[in-house]
């Protein structure tokens, strides 16, 4: 999918909600659990009552991989579903990948052919060879970590080095690798103070940002220091909407937090 696509999708909907599709067995409604597919019963049920209310959906692999071959399976037919009834929506392969050259291009071709995801994260600690390969895809996107939500973030990416903290050192590092143009960036929403500068290095990218909701990030913060002119923003939410209940109303109930989201993006946009 071309950016101008995404684009075109946000302006539709009044829109730049991504969902999250974080699928714990253990929180979901107990009667799927007699589905034969439990993961993509739920999976179909949110993206059948949300689709219209958001512009991407981020599957965390690792929810998938947690339950082997048949987890695996179901993450296939969540993406088949999303690309064969919303090819319009962009899709997140969550997989924060990085690896040797040879590695990282099995891992593209996996998420990006096999798949057929429209971007995947990817975490840049082992440099341009590690991260070209995903980048080598025409209309796919590379999600590069850059500054992340956890506490543990402080460790490294806020650490200067020469007087630059780290993770200023990878943006501005990754716009000289081949074909940057397909790059966007994660930064968390809980990092909101950050992204004023963060702009200052990627003034027009887009940027996924986890963490509105749950997390405490707050959405009015991220838009006033993130926002370009074209957007370039995608709000991600994951617990705070799939999780909305326990009940047989459970879809109903992820619509409505969606919808509220949604709500108060259009707001915001018609600003």
């Amino acid at each position: 999918m071309t950016t101008e696509s995404l684009l075109e999708q946000i302006n539709k909907k009044k829109s730049f909600l991504c969902i999250g599709l974080d699928v714990d067995l253990n929180k979901i409604p107990q009667h799927l659990l007699e589905e034969e597919d439990p993961i993509f019963a739920f999976n179909k049920a949110i993206i059948d009552a949300t689709h219209h209310l958001c512009v991407a959906y981020k599957p965390n692999t690792a929810f998938y991989e947690a339950y082997g071959i048949k987890g695996w399976q179901a993450l296939e037919k969540t993406i088949n579903y999303l690309n064969a009834n919303h090819p319009e929506i962009f899709t997140i392969a969550d997989a924060k990948r990085g690896d040797i050259g040879n590695t990282s291009t099995m891992y593209a071709k996996a998420f990006f052919e096999d798949l057929g995801f429209d971007s995947v994260t990817v975490a840049p600690y082992m440099g341009k060879d590690s991260v070209e390969p995903f980048l080598s895809f025409e209309d796919k996107h590379t999600i590069l970590l850059a500054l992340t939500s956890n506490q543990g973030a402080f460790d490294f990416q806020t650490q200067q080095i020469n007087g630059i903290e780290l993770y200023k050192k990878v943006l501005a590092t990754s716009k000289t690798w081949e074909n940057s143009k397909n790059l966007m960036y994660v930064v968390g929403a809980t990092k909101a103070e950050y992204l004023a500068e963060i702009r200052k290095i990627i003034p027009d990218s887009f940027l996924l940002v986890p963490g509105v909701g749950a997390q405490g990030g707050n959405l009015q913060e991220v838009c006033k220091y993130g926002m370009t002119d074209e957007v370039g923003l995608l709000i991600n939410s994951s617990r705070g909407i799939i999780y909305a209940s326990k009940g047989l109303d459970f879809a109903e109930a992820s619509a409505q937090k969606a919808s509220e989201l949604q709500f108060q993006m259009e707001a915001i946009l018609k600003e």
